[in-house]
């Protein structure tokens, strides 16, 4: 891959998907897109880059941008958030008019949606059908149409799921296991693509956008929170991964007393801290 090809695609792929890679990581993009010149029909991935610039089809491009994609996910990820999340749900009282708006933003392949999921069937005021909505999102159509289907494989379901949940909401199918409908049904499926405005989502009391800020430049995240912001209630919580913060990004969140834990800025209130 030449150092033109490989600066030209960089470029594309922050302008797109707000992924910063350099030099350095040469090696990373002919991994991911070699796969990608070979059933797309070129001969090497020179070969795809120089398509991608000169006669750029949708299907090949989102296919490229794609690959470069981290969709590293598992169930119940890092526990504390589940844990503070049944907290913050576990009051009754928190439940203003209509469902509850939970948003699992960069979804990957779904296994952080269901698990919010399982987490609210298990919560008796929060168990009917149309008392809480959790919206899915990623900008890889891939990982959307695995999310749905709710197919995993053994290796998939044996990282961080409890041998209860497994009986209680899913069937085995073949090889791997298939998430019930009762539970597929709890989640909606869409594309989005962070560095977009979310408004055609709706608003959302709580936002998980866990272990995704990491792979973009402080500007970029600073436009991610910012939009994520625009479309949570005042009061709504937002959950980062351990090693993300809003502190120095931006000024629209406050800091709870649980780590990974944040609550939308309300100008007009003092910051609210979390209690468990």
């Amino acid at each position: 891959m030449t150092p033109q090809n490989l600066l030209f695609f960089a470029e594309l792929l922050h302008r797109r998907t707000g992924i910063l890679i350099d030099e350095t990581k040469d090696y990373l993009v002919k991994t991911r897109l070699a796969p990608i010149a070979g059933t797309s029909g070129y001969a090497d991935i020179d070969a795809l880059i120089d398509a991608i610039r000169d006669r750029p089809e949708a299907r090949v491009v989102d296919a490229a941008l794609d690959a470069m994609t981290t969709n590293e996910t598992f169930f119940f990820r890092d526990q504390t958030p589940f844990e503070v999340l049944r907290t913050l749900l576990s009051d009754p009282g928190r439940r203003g008019a209509g469902p509850l708006r939970i948003w699992s933003a960069a979804a990957s392949t779904g296994q952080e949606a269901y698990s919010i999921a399982m987490l609210c069937d298990e919560l008796p005021h929060l168990s009917a059908e149309n008392a809480v909505e959790i919206v899915g999102t990623d900008i890889s159509q891939s990982c959307l149409t695995k999310a749905a289907a709710g197919v995993y494989s053994s290796f998939e379901i044996q990282r961080g799921l409890p041998i209860q949940k497994l009986t209680r909401y899913f069937d085995k199918d073949g090889e791997s296991w298939r998430a019930k409908n009762e539970l597929r049904s709890r989640v909606t499926w869409k594309r989005h693509n962070l560095m977009d405005s979310p408004w055609a989502l709706g608003r959302f009391d709580i936002v998980f956008c866990r272990n995704v800020l990491i792979y973009f430049d402080i500007s970029t995240r600073r436009r991610i929170l910012d939009l994520v912001a625009g479309q949570m209630q005042n009061g709504g919580h937002l959950f980062l991964g351990a090693s993300e913060t809003t502190l120095g990004v931006t000024n629209a969140f406050a800091q709870t007393n649980r780590a990974g834990c944040w609550i939308k800025a309300d100008a007009s209130a003092a910051p609210h801290a979390l209690s468990a």
